[in-house]
């Protein structure tokens, strides 16, 4: 039999006895461990299996589930929801198909927002200046009139400006300003967002 340790407190693999301890803790409380396990469920079950417009039935699952949903708020029944109570959605804003909403910290989002098919909007990371990478839940916020476009991804912590779109496959890891048009990976700014007519 060989030693777990290697005498100087710290495993074969290099990392500490207290790393691995906190390492090994779920940060997650024992009411978050069942939330998430019966929102699994039913997300995998009865969320999937309605119709694509039965719109409030997939509200009325989500409030289920502690979610902030207008009564005009629509929501896909191919979108992936993570803790469904940390989402707050907005007055005739929709979340398209296969959209990723990873909710382990709070993830607001405004009226009159598209994010749309194959988005991904992350609330959650690890913090990589520690050893024991302990799980991170910073808020995203997205404003009004915003649109998160296909396969876009908007990072933690990111505030999205009133207005602002997020262009096709962008990668929002800042901030982004209000009625501003954002491309690429990392996005960055090409134009104000303008209306013809006004």
């Amino acid at each position: 039999m060989t030693s777990a340790t290697n005498g100087t407190g710290s495993n074969d693999g290099g990392l500490s006895d207290e790393v691995l301890r906190v390492r090994r803790t779920s940060p997650y409380s024992t009411r978050e461990k069942i939330g998430r396990l019966l929102w699994g469920f039913v997300q995998s079950t009865l969320f999937r299996a309605t119709f694509h417009n039965w719109y409030g039935v997939r509200r009325a699952m989500l409030r289920a589930f502690g979610a902030k949903m207008h009564a005009t708020a629509n929501v896909r029944r191919t979108v992936t929801i993570e803790c469904p109570w940390n989402l707050s959605l907005g007055a005739e804003s929709s979340i398209g198909d296969r959209a990723i909403v990873y909710c382990l910290g709070p993830v607001t989002i405004g009226r009159n927002v598209t994010v749309s098919q194959g988005a991904h909007i992350c609330a959650g990371s690890h913090d990589s200046r520690k050893a024991a990478m302990p799980l991170l839940r910073p808020p995203v916020v997205i404003g009004n009139e915003v649109w998160i476009a296909t396969d876009a991804f908007v990072g933690p912590k990111v505030r999205v400006g009133d207005g602002a779109i997020l262009g096709a496959r962008g990668v929002a890891l800042e901030d982004l300003e209000p009625w501003t048009i954002y491309l690429g990976n990392p996005a960055v700014k090409v134009r104000a967002r303008e209306f013809e007519g006004r």
